[in-house]
């Protein structure tokens, strides 16, 4: 009797308990007001979207291609909101995060699988995070790429400190560091004059030779993974909980549409963001006929030379950056996410940040100190494949769980609404899969 009472205890623990239903929202009759209150989780999964991979990929998929894989963007982009979208909704109408909902119907031998696909996902995140804040400090204080991978291990205290403050604070600092990008890159997109019309055209009319070219399918699949996070569909369902709504239908209904409103307006950003980097990378490097520009570093040292701006290479680095400082606190949320949803493992924030940490270092370390510069390339482009085959580990039982009534009671997907996730599921197993089989056969 005892080991049910336990049992039961912790299937009804709350995901992230320390700050789950923390954030108060205001009851003003006024739309604005209440939308505000629940701004913020949104903001957090989009850091995920514009982390220093998609910088790896959007300026290879650029350099090489001009404006063609932008509607792969485009594409991914509406994909994550989908998947988002479906993502709070099961956190709020079931009250469980995703990995705790795969917990509880798969049992704990298939969640011990899954569990280690998302810390997989995570360490691959990670890695992006490693690399990118390394580069940017060498490019911009000259520290060695070697030690700059050991001082990425410092911003744990950063996360810890603001934990403690409070969860606003944390959303508070992305949202800063999220702005700051979007400054930076508005004055890059302006210096790089691109042709705008012909960006359009690429970001809204498909080219049929991103799955018919195996090297831009390749990157292709790799945007995909750098924008569609997996660890995020857990995340999303976990800390749209943070805010004190009412836990009635009315109240849930409420909190999904603003939560919605959050999400979609954050990855829009986002969508912003990637493609502004893949626009310069196409105006700058491909016009000019250096279609090779694939390297972080590379992208840095040029941009001022072919801008005519001093500022120019600057202005990336900071944004670099900011960008991979602001993705660490996500990945710290993720991991403890994962770990106390699919093994029931609660660990310290500080060690849980330790070991994500430290099981991107090493890689790093031993490619920074065996190939150099050029082999981080090559691992954050590869971090982001990674990213992608792991990413329906995730879709698919998110898709389930949404389409099941007696879990989602009303808030259940409709029928057109759970065809359209199936859609996007298969669409992303399917390129994976493409993939694999190009690469199988060396083309």
């Amino acid at each position: 009797m005892s080991t049910e009472v336990v049992t039961r205890t912790v299937h009804t623990e709350p995901s992230l308990p320390e700050v789950h239903s923390s954030v108060r929202i205001s009851r003003s009759p006024i739309f604005w007001r209440r939308l505000m209150g629940f701004v913020g989780p949104g903001f957090l999964i989009s850091v995920g979207y514009m982390d220093p991979g998609n910088w790896a990929t959007d300026i290879a998929g650029g350099s090489q291609f001009g404006y063609t894989l932008l509607f792969v963007i485009m594409l991914s982009n509406l994909m994550a909101i989908l998947l988002q979208s479906l993502s709070l909704k099961l956190g709020v109408a079931t009250e469980r995060d995703l990995a705790q909902l795969c917990r509880e119907s798969y049992g704990p031998m298939p969640s011990f699988a899954l569990w280690v696909m998302a810390e997989i996902a995570i360490a691959a995140c990670d890695l992006a995070e490693v690399i990118g804040s390394a580069i940017a400090l060498e490019l911009l204080f000259h520290i060695p790429l070697f030690y700059g991978v050991l001082i990425t291990g410092f911003d744990v205290l950063l996360i810890l400190l603001l934990q403690r403050w409070g969860f606003r604070y944390v959303e508070a600092l992305v949202i800063a560091l999220i702005g700051t990008i979007i400054g930076l890159f508005g004055v890059q997109m302006f210096l790089s004059r691109p042709e705008y019309w012909l960006a359009f055209h690429d970001l809204v009319i498909p080219s049929p030779s991103i799955v018919t070219n195996p090297a831009m399918l390749y990157i292709g699949i790799g945007i995909l993974g750098a924008t569609v996070m997996p660890h995020n569909l857990y995340l999303h369902s976990s800390i749209v909980q943070s805010r004190r709504y009412k836990r009635t239908p009315e109240g849930k209904r409420e909190a999904i549409h603003m939560a919605n409103i959050d999400s979609a307006l954050a990855l829009m950003i986002a969508l912003f963001v990637n493609a502004a980097i893949l626009i310069v990378a196409a105006a700058v490097f491909h016009r000019s006929g250096h279609f090779e520009v694939a390297a972080i570093q590379d992208a840095f040292k040029m941009l001022s030379p072919l801008l005519g701006a001093g500022a120019a290479s600057t202005l990336f680095a900071i944004a670099l950056l900011a960008s991979g400082q602001n993705s660490s606190i996500t990945g710290t949320l993720a991991g403890q996410v994962v770990m106390e949803g699919f093994i029931h493992l609660r660990v310290s924030p500080w060690l849980r940040r330790m070991i994500t940490r430290t099981l991107a270092i090493i890689p790093t370390i031993i490619v920074v100190a065996f190939m150099g510069e050029r082999g981080t390339e090559k691992l954050l482009i590869l971090s982001q494949v990674i990213l992608s085959f792991q990413l329906s580990f995730a879709v698919v039982p998110l898709v389930i769980f949404t389409g099941d009534r007696k879990r989602m009671g009303e808030f259940v997907n409709a029928r057109w609404l759970q065809a359209l996730a199936w859609t996007t599921a298969v669409l992303i197993a399917g390129l994976n899969v493409w993939l694999l089989v190009e690469t199988a056969l060396g083309r």
